[in-house]
């Protein structure tokens, strides 16, 4: 544990990436999906387009400062935001200055650009807030406590929303709480440190088509059941993760700090466009607790879902697999 000799803020920075671009030698720009980036593991993959000649990339950052830091009494002044990209393989560290949304907003965004000839794997991005402290500029108040990794030629980031998946017979199980759900094939369990996806070993044959290496049909059915599950664990989470919600003084909602919080902000932009996390997080919660709003909601929730889940992606991998059947051709 460090210490320093003066005041700061005991809470960490949140960082995300709301955005990735790719310049092209010809200048043009490929806007990348979000599959390029995943919140919960904290990874751009900027190999996702599959372009090796790209010049340089955009990221697109917000960064959340924790409660106190723009508070006009707090013990310091000239409060500035940077993002700082480092890659120890290249000696590279590059540094921008980050926007405050609105005043006194604890939401900070901007924008780093990356040069591809600087880079040759991975690199940390991170966040520090500088600001003059008993007259000593510059000095590090907050930061982020967990970087994020961009890596130049990675074709997906690495990992996703991390879960615990366990096999039971859900008839026979010591877990009484499984057997009502006998007649399931699995089930979500989002209550604890990480989301639980229970698979019913007792509908034959589904533990091994999950667990298998196969090919052909076999393997685009088994992506297409993953993605059922993945699009099941992702509604699952977001509800648990706006259903017990802090609330501060005034009343707004407050963002949870385990991987509730990092559920919410990767899909809250799909679930509510077009507004900063702060305020989709208020409207939600507005929503949820009030008379009218939230069944609506529901349609965004489960498209925020499916995409996380890479539900369109397994379906056209088994229509295609079944053309090439219907055709007399090896998928």
């Amino acid at each position: 544990m460090k210490f320093y000799p003066y005041k700061r803020l005991n809470r960490p920075i949140t960082l995300r990436v709301t955005s990735a671009s790719l310049k092209l030698p010809d200048g043009s720009r490929d806007r990348l999906d979000t599959s390029a980036y995943s919140t919960p593991q904290r990874t751009v993959a900027l190999g996702v387009a599959q372009h090796g000649d790209w010049v340089s990339a955009r990221i697109g950052l917000s960064a959340t400062l924790p409660p106190g830091a723009t508070d006009p009494d707090a013990p310091w002044s000239d409060l500035l935001v940077l993002a700082v990209l480092t890659d120890g393989d290249t000696n590279v560290r590059t540094a921008v200055g980050l926007r405050q949304d609105a005043p006194d907003s604890k939401e900070w965004s901007g924008e780093i650009e990356i040069l591809r000839d600087d880079h040759v794997g991975r690199a940390d991005l991170g966040v520090h807030a500088v600001a003059t402290v008993d007259g000593v500029r510059g000095r590090a108040i907050t930061e982020t406590d967990i970087n994020w990794t961009v890596d130049v030629t990675a074709e997906e980031p690495l990992g996703g929303l991390r879960l615990d998946v366990k096999q039971a017979s859900f008839s026979k199980s010591t877990r009484e709480w499984l057997r009502p759900y006998a007649d399931a094939p699995w089930v979500v369990d989002a209550s604890g440190r990480l989301p639980l996806v229970m698979v019913n070993t007792d509908v034959e044959g589904f533990a091994d088509l999950l667990g298998g290496e196969t090919g052909g049909m076999e393997s685009k059915v088994h992506e297409l059941l993953v993605s059922q599950m993945a699009t099941d664990v992702w509604t699952a989470v977001f509800h648990s993760a706006v259903g017990d919600l802090e609330v501060e003084p005034d009343g707004s909602p407050v963002f949870p700090v385990d991987w509730r919080g990092e559920v919410l902000r990767e899909m809250l932009p799909d679930v509510v466009p077009g507004l900063s996390a702060e305020e989709a997080l208020r409207q939600v919660h507005r929503r949820r607790t009030s008379d009218t709003g939230w069944v609506e909601l529901q349609t965004r929730v489960h498209y925020a879902a499916v995409r996380r889940g890479g539900a369109r992606q397994a379906l056209a991998h088994v229509l295609r697999a079944l053309q090439q059947n219907n055709r007399g051709d090896t998928p």
